[in-house]
């Protein structure tokens, strides 16, 4: 049997290639900062540089987290969306912090955003779920994201049902769709080193943004 932990020591790590980078011309704004490395990450080709990791809080206190897909970023926070009914909806209605956490291999970038999630206004809501592909809104409002599925079968049936209705009301929404902002109070910004010499700057809100350096 071969030794696993040896294995993993020799897999190459951090062998992405940073962009030029100047923290300590960094803009006033966590959110301004974040929105020039998402677009640097879409502009290199960077795979599904959307992916974030949402991090949440379990009722009995553990972590919980997924992989989802960024909806936008304004001077408000971060923007993704979920059924109020899914998991992790449930879990941001009985403790709203949480976690994003972004990771752009190919520039050796990563990106931690934490703070309170809040959900956007319904009409809000209606918009993003109406912008979704049709086979996106029909599971959406299959509404059993994270039940236990006897037979896979049944989710054609079911995702069949949920688009015949869609056709005949291109306009319906599904009532527990939700957009959510994270409402940042903390954004870290990480650029890997070879050397393990990484470069990390923090933004802190109390009133205003400030930023500070971190040892790696």
């Amino acid at each position: 049997m071969s030794d696993l932990r040896t294995r993993l020591r020799a897999v190459p790590t951090l062998t992405g290639t940073p962009p030029d980078w100047d923290p300590s011309a960094a803009p006033d704004s966590p959110h301004d900062l974040f929105v020039d490395w998402l677009l640097t990450a879409i502009d290199r080709d960077v795979v599904e540089p959307c992916a974030a990791t949402l991090s949440t809080v379990r009722p009995d206190g553990r972590p919980n987290a997924r992989i989802l897909i960024l909806k936008d970023v304004t001077t408000e926070g971060w923007q993704f969306a979920s059924t109020s009914t899914s998991r992790k909806g449930e879990e941001l209605t009985t403790s709203p912090y949480a976690a994003l956490t972004f990771y752009w291999v190919p520039l050796g970038r990563q990106v931690r955003i934490t703070g309170r999630v809040a959900p956007a206004a319904r009409e809000d809501s209606e918009r993003d779920f109406l912008q979704r592909p049709l086979a996106a809104r029909a599971e959406a409002l299959v509404g059993r994201q994270s039940a236990v599925l006897a037979d896979r079968s049944d989710i054609e049936a079911a995702v069949k049902e949920q688009q015949d209705r869609i056709v005949l009301d291109p306009d319906l929404v599904a009532p527990n769709w939700t957009l959510y902002t994270l409402h940042a109070d903390e954004v870290e910004f990480w650029q890997a080193d070879p050397d393990r010499r990484h470069v990390r700057l923090r933004y802190d809100l109390d009133d205003t943004w400030t930023k500070e350096f971190l040892w790696p």
